[in-house]
């Protein structure tokens, strides 16, 4: 994603964002408070799963919310993917289809069959329309770079196939911050 980034703004700017999405004047960002200032340009509310893993990757402290800190990090995280969303939604609809998810995955080094796109869309479109709106897109993502950051783990040959024990399975799924 590299390409798709944008510079930090200043702190300044940060601050007065921050202000704004900090509702309760505590500080802190919760999900709830980041969920209402996100858009996702369709007028619906922001993923809430998403805003969760959001939150999880940026909180340094482990409360659940982000400090000022760490805002800036968050702030241009979402700037990036939404910059990123941008390049890939090529007939500007607002959303990805079949073909721009592809295009997206492959952009960032991803071989994947037909058949596991399709899952991928199935599983990411919340509502049903064959296509992924920006904050599932950033989730989709997400998910699938922490999924095969965890396999690579076990892929010491890098091969493509790890043989495991269930067990293995499961504590490696259930220990993923997803």
């Amino acid at each position: 994603m590299s390409q798709f980034m944008s510079p930090m703004p200043s702190r300044e700017f940060l601050w007065d964002i921050f202000q704004r999405v900090d509702k309760d004047r505590s500080g802190y960002i919760s999900a709830d408070e980041l969920q209402i200032a996100l858009s996702n340009g369709t007028w619906t509310p922001f993923n809430p799963e998403t805003v969760r893993l959001m939150i999880g990757m940026f909180d340094k402290e482990s409360r659940g919310t982000v400090s000022f800190e760490d805002f800036g990090a968050l702030w241009k995280y979402v700037t990036d993917w939404q910059n990123c969303f941008r390049s890939f939604d090529n007939d500007n609809s607002g959303n990805i289809d079949k073909n721009e998810l592809n295009q997206a995955l492959t952009t960032f080094g991803y071989r994947l069959s037909p058949n596991t796109v399709d899952t991928l869309l199935r599983k990411f479109d919340r509502f049903g329309r064959g296509t992924i709106l920006f904050d599932d897109f950033i989730q989709c993502c997400i998910i699938l770079y922490t999924l095969t950051s965890a396999f690579r783990q076990h892929d010491t040959d890098q091969d493509g196939v790890i043989q495991i024990h269930y067990e293995q399975f499961l504590n490696m799924v259930f220990s993923l911050k997803i």
